[in-house]
């Protein structure tokens, strides 16, 4: 009723020019075709009244503005490409002496938002604002709803703006028209993921796809979704992450592949966390995680230069340089440097009784790895502002990772951090199966202690490293995160066409 109510306060008027439109024999509606042939940033790039060009154009969009001027009127047209001022005149829209469409369609059943095709030739007016002079005009979608007028003042100012967050994140079709540079982001996004999979082919990398629905959430340490497949009468979980599924991959003898993966994480949500999210994970045997490093540093790089024509881009008020050589920090040399203290073979009493020296907030589910990462994330994580690999994690951090090769007590993993935010995470791939069990084994112990983003033991993987996975580096990369970054976004909800939000009530 609240839904009804709303359209009928605000959208009478429109509902009853839609009708008359219909009586007058006019379908609203019609047929998809269109002879588009050009666009507005086609003819404002290219138009050359010398060389008479752009004499037999046919546009199509939205009217965002008009101008009724008697039996000459002008109106701004929208298309995906940008505006464009139109010349209509009564008498050249409406031969003959029927003057319907001009006086009636177009003066009294035409609104703002309405899309409408345009056949006619570009020129400049009088006063040398280039227009597109209609010859024909014709209807193709009534809006019913009233569109926000954004208006811009001549200091350039910005009043009756389409600008509240929560408005332009559920109604993102009207973000998208109102606002147009929001597309601007979307187009960087495009370009990134376009940049990235253009560097793994050239890698030598296969792009695949693996399961969503999968009967067990690994790959990560997170807390699923849980569903139920009725047909086999049991619960199936939304993939947290691909990284098993594409190891499997590698076991079977594929030299390396990536996959562009919606992940989902039943947690918390804030300015750079999703539940359904983006991550980019690829996997290529013989290659450790230097190599990896390496590999990553020179991506970014060619990212950033393709999305902003740079090498530095600006980030929350910080000029973070995407040139390499990244800086390479051990994880417990990062603690001591940011937090003062040696956490170096801490048992986990020793560390529960530094995170209380620290004033870190623990909880009793968290085992070794959990203290540590609570340590550095309170000190360390936000002071890495320029992209920084911090290496070496201890092993009760790192279930699927391959043992250091100095140290048995480190694995070969790094994470990528840019603006105190973590950007990418990989390792040197654990692919001892005896081992990885073990591991298993483990999160199983802090899952029982209460620990629900513990990891699951996946038998099935266990047996296909059984079968043997050769030497292989992997990384995964949270693509959300990586557009915020090259686009200077603030929240993730502003790189998301359609981000997670509360229901309405209609």
């Amino acid at each position: 009723m609240a839904y009804v109510n709303e359209r009928n306060e605000q959208e009478l008027g429109r509902r009853e020019s839609l009708a008359r439109l219909r009586e007058l024999g006019i379908n609203p509606y019609p047929a998809p075709l269109y002879p588009v042939n050009t666009t507005t940033a086609e003819i404002a790039a290219g138009f050359d009244p010398e060389k008479g060009n752009f004499q037999d154009v046919c546009i199509a969009g939205r009217i965002m503005s008009r101008r009724i001027m008697g039996a000459a009127s002008f109106m701004e047209l929208q298309d995906h490409a940008g505006r464009i001022q139109v010349y209509v005149k009564r008498d050249e829209i409406c031969p003959g002496e029927d003057k319907t469409m001009y006086n009636t369609v177009f003066k009294k059943l035409l609104d703002i938002g309405d899309i409408i095709g345009i056949k006619g030739f570009a020129f400049f007016t009088q006063t040398g604002q280039l227009s597109v002079h209609a010859k024909e005009l014709t209807v193709l979608s009534k809006s019913l709803r009233v569109l926000p007028i954004v208006k811009t003042d001549a200091d350039g100012t910005v009043h009756d703006g389409f600008a509240d967050p929560e408005l332009r994140y559920r109604q993102r079709y009207v973000d998208l028209v109102v606002n147009p540079q929001v597309k601007e982001t979307f187009v960087k996004r495009a370009q990134i993921i376009a940049t990235m999979r253009q560097a793994f082919n050239e890698a030598g990398c296969l792009e695949v796809e693996t399961p969503i629905l999968q009967p067990i959430p690994g790959g990560a340490t997170a807390r699923p979704f849980i569903t139920h497949h009725n047909a086999l009468d049991v619960d199936m979980y939304m993939r947290i992450a691909n990284e098993l599924y594409l190891k499997r991959l590698i076991v079977g003898g594929f030299q390396g592949v990536y996959e562009f993966a919606k992940n989902f994480r039943n947690e918390g949500m804030d300015k750079t966390h999703n539940p359904e999210f983006t991550c980019v994970e690829m996997y290529i045997a013989y290659k450790d995680y230097i190599w990896m490093m390496d590999f990553t540093e020179k991506m970014l790089h060619r990212v950033c230069q393709a999305v902003n024509g740079t090498d530095e881009v600006m980030i929350g008020g910080n000029l973070i340089s995407f040139k390499a050589p990244f800086r390479r920090l051990r994880i417990l040399d990062a603690i001591k440097e940011f937090a003062g203290v040696d956490v170096a073979g801490m048992d986990e009493a020793q560390l529960r009784e530094t995170c209380k020296r620290l004033n870190v907030e623990v909880d009793p589910t968290m085992g070794v790895g959990k203290l540590i990462d609570a340590i550095f994330g309170d000190y360390v994580e936000h002071n890495l502002i320029q992209p920084t690999f911090i290496i070496d994690y201890p092993v009760e951090m790192s279930p699927l990772t391959k043992r250091c090769r100095y140290d048995d007590t480190l694995t070969e993993r790094f994470e990528l951090f840019v603006n105190g935010k973590e950007l990418a995470n990989a390792y040197s791939e654990l692919n001892d199966p005896i081992d990885q069990l073990e591991r298993f084994e483990e999160q199983a112990a802090l899952k029982s202690k209460g620990d629900d983003e513990a990891m699951y033991i996946d038998y099935d993987f266990v047996r296909a490293l059984e079968y043997g996975m050769p030497p292989t580096s992997g990384i995964g990369i949270g693509i959300d995160r990586l557009t915020m970054f090259m686009t200077g976004a603030e929240t993730i909800q502003d790189v998301l066409f359609f981000p997670t939000m509360r229901p309405e009530a209609f």
